[in-house]
């Protein structure tokens, strides 16, 4: 579990995981600064083991995690979500039975009432062709606070990547774990509950538009990610202050960005097209442009 700044969330999430049949360890990584919060969740009942690297990771507090786990498989959780009972040993018997299977994407029920993420719709209505070494729905996309790795297959293409901090982080290591060889699925069987705090999130949309400029700059073709490119920046020339916010912190990014480009193989470059014909014309756009359907696609 990540967190910042939110311990009564966080405590709150630690007593849902305590609940769980599984009885799983919990590893927690506190991206915040003030040394009552890390004590206060070291003293939960549950005896967490709770890390502390001294300042914000973001999401790449999960790859600490990860890497401080000593389990096969790790499930994650965000301070504001947890899993339902019996999600987990279901999750830990389909990774069993794939062992190419890297990453499974969980249905996500959102809020008290339980209501269904539009997104596990979009990632149950994948495209993409079935595969028998897999469970489930292929997809190339997830929720970060919604899945379960494998361990070995995060590690080996090093989780999630430092550039894009937060916000729609998900995809690159989607794409990054697919180049690898490993299968990313979606399986309703396996659930997570998600109680986000509502209202709007400041600075969010530039966030997620960023990270899907740098994402095609980082793995996509070149004319791929000079279209994209385009779009951002003619939306941002017609007074989106979102696109040009988005458009200026990913150009500070871009040196890093080329040092980090790495094309993905044609069979997942493939399977990434076909996801964007299904979206349509604009599907190849949408998430930089952003809107309805920024969310990440499957």
């Amino acid at each position: 579990m990540i967190t910042k700044d939110r311990p009564r969330s966080a405590l709150h999430t630690l007593d849902r995981l305590a609940e769980l049949p599984e009885r799983p360890p919990v590893v927690v990584v506190d991206n915040g600064g003030d040394p009552g919060v890390s004590e206060a969740l070291r003293a939960h009942p549950s005896s967490p083991r709770v890390l502390t690297p001294g300042r914000n990771l973001g999401a790449l507090g999960r790859n600490l995690a990860v890497g401080h786990a000593r389990t096969p498989y790790v499930a994650f959780s965000d301070d504001d979500s947890w899993w339902h009972p019996g999600a987990l040993r279901r999750a830990a018997d389909l990774l069993d039975a794939h062992p190419r299977l890297g990453l499974l994407a969980a249905r996500s029920l959102v809020g008290p009432e339980g209501r269904e993420d539009p997104l596990n719709d979009l990632l149950d209505r994948s495209p993409l062709p079935p595969d028998r070494g897999l469970p489930g729905r292929p997809v190339l996309g997830f929720l970060g606070c919604a899945c379960v790795v494998r361990r070995t297959a995060h590690l080996a293409v090093g989780g999630y990547h430092p550039l894009l901090f937060f916000g729609a982080e998900e995809t690159l290591l989607a794409y990054d774990l697919a180049a690898a060889g490993w299968g990313v699925s979606y399986d309703p069987s396996v659930t997570a509950h998600h109680h986000p705090d509502p209202g709007e999130r400041p600075g969010r949309a530039a966030l997620l538009r960023r990270n899907a400029l740098l994402t095609a700059w980082l793995r996509r073709p070149a004319h791929v990610a000079l279209r994209h490119t385009a779009a951002l920046s003619a939306a941002a020339v017609r007074g989106d202050a979102a696109a040009a916010a988005a458009l200026r912190e990913a150009l500070r990014r871009a040196p890093a960005a080329a040092r980090g480009r790495r094309r993905l193989p044609a069979r997942v470059e493939q399977r990434i097209r076909l996801l964007e014909r299904r979206a349509g014309d604009a599907g190849a756009v949408r998430a930089v442009l952003g809107g309805p359907g920024e969310e990440p696609g499957p």
